[in-house]
């Protein structure tokens, strides 16, 4: 049976918590993460598909912060022109390095980076009152915390680490995603052999009106949850999450503190409805995890960028299955 393979790619691939979001930096990161992807296709059959997508909070965050600093001598864009600024230029950088690496391994694949809008409902709680959750920018010591929030009274700022230095960051709406637009030019593009990169920073947030149009939206939407309506639409029954830590944890930052292997579906649900995952870190991608089970995929896993193929061989990573 042909595998169909849904790679999302965390933050850290395209940009370290510690770096400045250069060109370069960023560059480097894709190139280093698009040889983990160049591998595991390298390990792919014919018939097997690969799909990814990819987190952009860090580039809106800083794209957004060039904006406030150039007010009054550039227009300023909205948060949904931004995500699709962002969208195209890491859709760029990942693009080129990957087919780079694969013409190194003498792997004649197309790659194929696209403009991507995603549906999500204008009353979604995420818009109302401080219950915007999706952390973009830099993570913040609480003293520059403190100082955001007095020069930006409307910003929502909040704890998304239980500890550390820098564990606040700026959060603002993140709609539950509803339908992918381009579903069907991307399924074309996969069943064609494309690797395709879509729904980039979780897509670009619309909404339809009454007269059945659609417009952006302010918000940015979790790239894990709609990765998930992405596997769905290309039909993936692996769903690899990539991010910066080896495993999920449970009890995170206590005592009992403890790292899951392979685990139940029923074993991840119990352990999201128990709480054990912060909604602005792991919550978002165990629970992406869970309905891409329920929706008929086979095996998602949490894994370290860094170990990726590993994760992919199931010898890495916190492997969710249904019995």
């Amino acid at each position: 049976m042909a595998r169909v393979i849904l790679i999302a790619l965390g933050g850290n691939a395209i940009k370290q918590a510690d770096e400045k979001g250069t060109s370069e930096e960023q560059f480097r990161n894709c190139w280093k993460t698009t040889k983990h992807i160049s591998e595991i296709i390298k390990n792919l059959d014919k018939e097997d598909r690969l799909v990814i997508t990819h987190g952009n909070g860090p580039q809106v965050g800083n794209l957004m912060v060039q904006q406030k600093l150039a007010e009054g001598i550039v227009p300023a864009h909205p948060m949904d022109v931004v995500g699709a600024m962002t969208q195209g230029q890491i859709g760029y950088m990942l693009q080129q390095t990957l087919r780079n690496h694969l013409k190194k391994l003498d792997l004649n694949v197309p790659v194929c980076a696209i403009v991507n809008q995603v549906l999500v409902d204008k009353n979604d709680p995420e818009f109302f009152g401080d219950k915007a959750s999706k952390p973009v920018g830099n993570f913040l010591t609480e003293e520059e915390a403190k100082e955001m929030k007095k020069n930006n009274p409307d910003y929502i700022i909040k704890k998304v680490k239980p500890n550390g230095e820098r564990c606040w960051r700026r959060t603002v709406p993140s709609p539950d995603p509803i339908s992918n637009l381009e579903a069907e030019v991307i399924k074309k593009l996969v069943d064609a052999g494309v690797v395709v990169i879509a729904s980039g920073g979780g897509g670009i947030p619309v909404l339809e009106d009454e007269e059945g149009n659609y417009q952006g939206i302010e918000a940015v939407i979790d790239k894990d949850l709609a990765g998930e309506r992405l596997a769905e639409i290309v039909g993936a029954n692996i769903f690899l999450i990539l991010t910066d830590v080896e495993k999920a944890k449970i009890n995170y930052g206590h005592p009992k503190e403890k790292a899951l292997g392979k685990i139940t579906f029923e074993e991840a649900k119990q352990y999201f409805e128990e709480g054990h995952f912060l909604a602005g870190s792991m919550g978002p991608k165990v629970k992406a995890c869970l309905r891409f089970l329920e929706n008929g995929g086979k095996r998602a896993i949490i894994a370290s960028l860094d170990k990726a193929l590993e994760a992919f061989k199931g010898d890495s990573g916190t492997i969710i299955e249904k019995d």
